[in-house]
């Protein structure tokens, strides 16, 4: 398993950079082994952009490395460390249920994290038993799949495996372990843990590995420019990524469910799917998470709850933004200042594109709003009314046949017209905009139904499929477009730790 013909054959190669730091952030250790693992869910197409051999992990040293039974050669097995605010109140957490093996170096020169989720009690788990279920990791992996699909930043998901050995949470149900791949995991949490138990100059170090690792623009730029502030350049590239990503998932209808700072990644990726899911009925107070009983994570609050986040890391950066503390805090509130600026940028431009516009009016922003207004009084479906506008079928829409949706239209249409470009042009670019299907919430119960209660993956495995290209607007996908029948009983869903 650890020889050198053995590491070559599978492609693992790993590097360790993140034990660098100091040791306040990670404790090191190895998985806990589990009974009889079994691969159930592979993603040959992520192995193969990774340079991996995918016959050799699907073989049994593979399925021993996902499951955490081997330790491939090179690895170097920790937790993190890390602090955060969930729900608003701050807590020391860290990593309860991974492990960080380390990090793979693509062919292409790509660093990525390879982390087992569900692998095992650690130094951070509370009163936790370190594993995770089978159902919540099959969700996992479906959304991230989902989003990588759509063109959003995100987490992705290696592997499933089961442990042969049960989880209780509220029920008795089938261990699981994933292996997620991550640009890193470095969070919001992990400098709030630093700046609350660790000195400045472990800051320091953290923010200069983050430089280095995610924005090495800046790190070289800084090295140039004396006068550039290094850190107040990170501050402002992480709000960059942020303002890109957060709208990018309310363009589509995508609900976190949980975005404590711990779940912010500096990296600017979705991660950690717990209670997420997407919208179907159009309205900005849409909850599904269990937990979030004031609707605190709602749809219509993620982009303030990001410059929440952003305020946090801020805070967090203040010893290093300015000797006075004065001057530090003006400084940040500057930067941060500009996020709403930044997310309505992105969000608006993505809204052009979703009504086909290429060019900006001042009278853009009312079209927009103006049709969000009236799908939330009539209860429309948010992806299939763009859906139906894309492919010029507006009596599929739930607005059709009302005054205002009529006078609306003719405002679109007019200034459609009033572009350069072609309806042709402005059809393909709604084409490209608007997904023809997201992962019903509906879909995705049936298929964690199917794989958890009757052992049957293949529901799951055709979601994935249809999922993988959401924008090719195939006959194929028009069953999967489909909003589920009304229910008197509200959708939800559960964290799963």
């Amino acid at each position: 398993m650890t020889t050198k013909n053995e590491r070559i054959e599978t492609g693992w190669n790993f590097d360790n950079s993140y034990s660098g730091l100091p040791k306040l952030f990670f404790s090191e250790l190895n998985p806990t082994p589990v009974r009889s693992p079994k691969l159930i869910m592979f993603n040959e197409s992520l192995a193969a952009s990774l340079g991996l051999d995918a016959k050799a992990l699907q073989g049994p040293d593979g399925v021993a490395v996902f499951a955490g039974n081997e330790i491939p050669e090179g690895a170097l097995p920790l937790a993190q460390a890390y602090a955060g605010h969930q729900f608003g109140y701050f807590n020391m957490l860290g990593d309860g249920r991974a492990l960080l093996l380390g990090e793979h170096i693509s062919p292409f020169d790509e660093r990525v994290d390879i982390q087992l989720k569900g692998s095992g009690r650690t130094p951070y788990s509370r009163r936790g038993d370190g594993r995770a279920g089978l159902g919540p990791m099959l969700r996992e992996y479906i959304i991230s799949e989902a989003m990588h699909g759509l063109g959003i930043a995100t987490t992705r998901s290696l592997a499933v495996v089961t442990t042969g050995e049960s989880v209780y949470r509220e029920i008795e149900q089938p261990g699981a372990i994933l292996t997620r791949v991550a640009a890193s995991h470095i969070r919001v949490g992990t400098f709030q843990y630093a700046a609350r138990w660790g000195t400045v100059e472990d800051l320091r170090a953290l923010a200069d590995y983050t430089l280095q690792r995610h924005f090495p623009e800046v790190a070289e730029r800084s090295k140039v420019d004396d006068a550039e502030n290094r850190y107040l350049s990170l501050l402002k590239a992480v709000m960059k990524r942020q303002a890109e990503l957060i709208a990018k998932w309310q363009l589509v209808g995508f609900i976190h469910g949980v975005m404590n700072t711990d779940n912010m990644a500096l990296s600017g990726e979705t991660i950690d799917y717990g209670p997420c899911a997407f919208m179907d009925t159009y309205d900005p107070a849409t909850v599904f998470s269990s937990i979030d009983a004031d609707g605190r994570y709602a749809y219509g609050n993620q982009p303030h709850i990001a410059a929440w986040n952003l305020a946090r890391l801020a805070e967090a950066l203040l010893p290093l933004l300015h000797d006075e503390e004065e001057q530090a805090v003006k400084l940040a509130e500057d930067a941060i200042s500009h996020f709403v600026e930044l997310y309505y940028e992105n969000w608006f431009a993505g809204m052009r594109a979703k009504l086909g516009i290429f060019n900006e009016e001042p009278e853009d922003e009312s079209l927009i709003e103006d049709l969000l207004s009236m799908m939330k009084k009539v209860g429309a479906d948010y992806t299939n009314t763009f859906r139906a506008l894309t492919v010029d079928k507006p009596e599929e829409t739930a607005l059709f046949g009302t005054e205002e949706f009529v006078q609306w239209y003719e405002l679109w249409q007019a200034r459609r017209g009033r572009q350069q470009e072609s309806a042709a042009d402005a059809q393909q670019l709604m084409r490209s905009s608007n997904p023809a299907l997201i992962p019903r919430n509906h879909r995705v119960e049936e298929a964690l139904e199917a794989a958890v209660q009757q052992g049957d993956y293949s529901v799951m495995e055709r979601l994935l499929d249809v999922l993988s290209n959401p924008y090719a607007h195939t006959p194929e996908q028009a069953n999967y477009a489909t909003p589920p029948v009304p229910s008197a009983r509200p959708y939800r869903t559960f964290c799963g730790t």
